[in-house]
């Protein structure tokens, strides 16, 4: 249907599909998380197709995105270059309160896993990006990188799985390479550290509508590989 097309009733559309009231909603509230319904009330209201957000991959998992979405590709990607030199600074001027303080965004990111909360977890992540960040004596970089977070983070609609790999899988990983990376700056580990910000960086991509083909073997073809 086109954007803006009226599809019926709430109750209409659960008699045709033949389910109960509870089953009805769960999906309503997952299409509307996704951007591909909306509900308008009153008189004439109902159900509405909508025009579904652009989506940025990364690794396993889609951030769905305002109309402004290639302000978060664009991001992300010079967020990527900033990261080695905010991991140097991090290296030489950690103290042992700033790794107590990571360790807090690492525990909430752990949290977010075990609840299942993507959302959740991108947000501790983003928290820990920024918290690294303001280690660094370099006040333009630190300010800097945060506003690209700021970027990143009010572009984001939601978080939505991709790929095989269940989501949760997926962000399990990511806090145990998050973890280790604090563990790798608390010992001043710098060839650890640069590796797991290797690891951890995303391959310059696109962003991409909802129903184009994503290739993660093929940076630069409408994905961001494997982030966040």
């Amino acid at each position: 249907m086109p954007p803006g097309s009226r599809l019926g009733t709430k109750e209409k559309l659960r008699k045709l599909c033949g389910v109960s009231v509870g089953t009805f909603n769960e999906a309503l509230r997952l299409l509307q998380a996704r951007g591909l319904v909306t509900v308008k009330p009153g008189p004439g209201g109902g159900l509405f197709s909508a025009e579904q957000s652009p989506m940025v991959r990364l690794g396993n998992s889609f951030l769905a995105l305002d109309a402004r979405a290639g302000d978060v590709a664009e991001a992300v990607r010079i967020r990527d270059a900033l990261d080695p030199l905010l991991i140097e600074d991090a290296l030489w001027h950690a103290s042992p309160a700033d790794i107590a303080h990571l360790r807090r965004h690492v525990t909430a990111m752990e949290h977010a896993v075990t609840a299942a909360d993507p959302v959740a977890f991108v947000q501790a992540n983003w928290r820990l990006h920024a918290a690294i960040a303001s280690i660094s004596p370099n006040a333009l970089l630190g300010s800097f990188y945060t506003h690209l977070l700021d970027v990143i983070e009010s572009r984001t609609r939601t978080v939505l799985p991709a790929g095989d790999q269940p989501l949760g899988d997926y962000i399990a990983h990511r806090h145990v390479l998050h973890r280790d990376l604090v563990d790798a700056l608390d010992r001043r580990d710098r060839e650890e550290a640069m590796r797991l910000v290797q690891e951890h960086n995303t391959a310059l991509g696109t962003v991409a509508s909802p129903t184009a083909p994503l290739d993660p073997e093929r940076p630069g073809r409408g994905c961001l590989t494997p982030g966040p």
